[in-house]
């Protein structure tokens, strides 16, 4: 690709990611953030969201990592997560913790990545926690061990996350509250990291 057509394609990239983040965090319902509106605010045909994230989903996953990026710098604690002196399985806690509260807090939108993670999950795609699974299990799990117990853990938070409603109306569990919030995923991890 020529460098002209590359610059081109990437401007609108980041018109279409801009755009993106400017309706999901002005709307109050995902249901607004269209991809004609997307492309209207943009600036750019509707065709570009799909050519240059391969669909609707797949943009806001992005944009959800940049909120998660904003979330990180505006919060320096959760950054220190990854690297801090805790022990790994409390870091795991932490950063499933933290990322199930924020997709809550902001589920409006959410809702869109969580099925779009949960559908279609790629390579590290919600693997934030691997290198703290690895670390916690210490070479006595496989690589292969180590991401099958990641995808597990990051799936089950994201369907809780999802249905979190349904899961407070039939088994009474409030992840919409910070210590059931924090002792669901701790029960989760401890289930997950304690397999032998």
């Amino acid at each position: 690709m020529p460098k002209k057509q590359k610059r081109d394609l990437d401007a609108t990239k980041e018109a279409i990611l801009t755009a993106a983040k400017e309706l999901m965090t002005s709307c109050s319902d995902s249901d607004e953030v269209t991809s004609r509106a997307i492309a209207a605010r943009a600036g750019v045909n509707l065709a570009m969201i799909n050519y240059c994230y391969g669909s609707r989903e797949a943009l806001l996953y992005e944009v959800f990592k940049q909120l998660l990026a904003d979330a990180q710098r505006a919060d320096p604690e959760l950054a220190k997560l990854v690297c801090c002196e805790m022990p790994p399985k409390e870091r795991v806690v932490m950063l499933h913790y933290n990322m199930m509260r924020l997709m809550i807090a902001n589920f409006s939108y959410s809702r869109a990545i969580t099925r779009y993670l949960l559908l279609n999950r790629t390579g590290d795609m919600g693997m934030e926690s691997l290198p703290c699974i690895t670390e916690h299990f210490g070479g006595c799990k496989s690589e292969s061990e180590c991401r099958r117990i990641t995808f597990e853990l990051s799936s089950l938070h994201e369907l809780a996350v999802l249905r979190h409603e349904e899961l407070k109306d039939s088994c009474g569990i409030d992840l919409c509250d910070d210590k059931v919030l924090l002792e669901y995923v701790r029960e989760s991890v401890e289930r997950y990291l304690d397999k032998g």
